[in-house]
């Protein structure tokens, strides 16, 4: 089938696919993704009824959850890949640029589902994804850049449980709300781990395992347990 099928997803979508469907592509294979695209297309358009704004094309996988849509403003060529949960309801809501895709089983969530406070929410940038099986705890205002690399696994939490009493159990002492930001053209390996009060400078690689709880400056490699310089780019 050669690079027809790619052009044509190109065409509609404004994503480049021109050369994803070459040599080593059977035409069964392709024509699978393209039904399956078609799907997507589909619920994307019943979800763009619900949405606060949208534009270009939404593709929406299988069992995809997003509440309080109303809250959620998305950008062109919007990909939420199969079994993820996002839930809008913040603040300032959830604001996605363009091009960005949310994998299998992330989660999103900026307040709890069973009520209490609202939580702040989450901005992401310009072609940036959020890996498979990510959970995203967006309480606190995280703010993630163009162009960002997230891993399968990665989590985000932009809150702190208070224990400084120790005669209430801790669940009774609530919490302590601050900030996550991520700035561009950063890669967010594999089952990493942020917490609350850090910014990863530009052009970052944060490695798989680690645990950040410190900014890291731009242009840095970091990795460990707490996280730690290993490297200027």
């Amino acid at each position: 089938m050669g690079s027809f099928p790619g052009k044509f997803i190109s065409g509609i979508s404004g994503l480049d696919f021109s050369d994803r469907f070459g040599q080593g592509w059977d035409r069964l294979s392709t024509l699978s993704v393209l039904a399956r695209m078609g799907l997507w297309w589909l619920r994307g358009i019943f979800l763009r009824l619900q949405l606060k704004s949208s534009k270009g094309m939404l593709l929406i996988g299988k069992g995809v959850t997003i509440r309080q849509a109303a809250y959620f403003q998305v950008g062109s060529n919007f990909v939420a890949q199969d079994h993820c949960e996002i839930n809008c309801l913040s603040q300032k809501g959830i604001v996605f640029g363009d091009k960005v895709t949310v994998g299998s089983y992330a989660i999103i969530r900026p307040t709890n589902l069973y009520g209490g406070e609202l939580g702040i929410g989450l901005k992401v940038g310009n072609n940036s994804s959020i890996g498979p099986y990510a959970y995203i705890g967006c309480s606190g205002f995280i703010e993630i850049g163009d162009n960002v690399m997230m891993s399968p696994r990665v989590s985000i939490y932009a809150e702190n449980h208070i224990f400084d009493d120790r005669e209430r159990p801790m669940i009774d002492q609530g919490v302590k709300r601050s900030f996550v930001k991520i700035e561009d053209d950063c890669w967010i390996a594999s089952n990493a781990v942020i917490l609350s009060g850090v910014t990863i400078g530009r052009g970052s690689v944060v490695a798989a395992g680690s645990i950040v709880t410190k900014d890291v400056p731009p242009y840095s490699v970091v990795g460990g347990n707490p996280a730690k310089l290993i490297k200027s780019r």
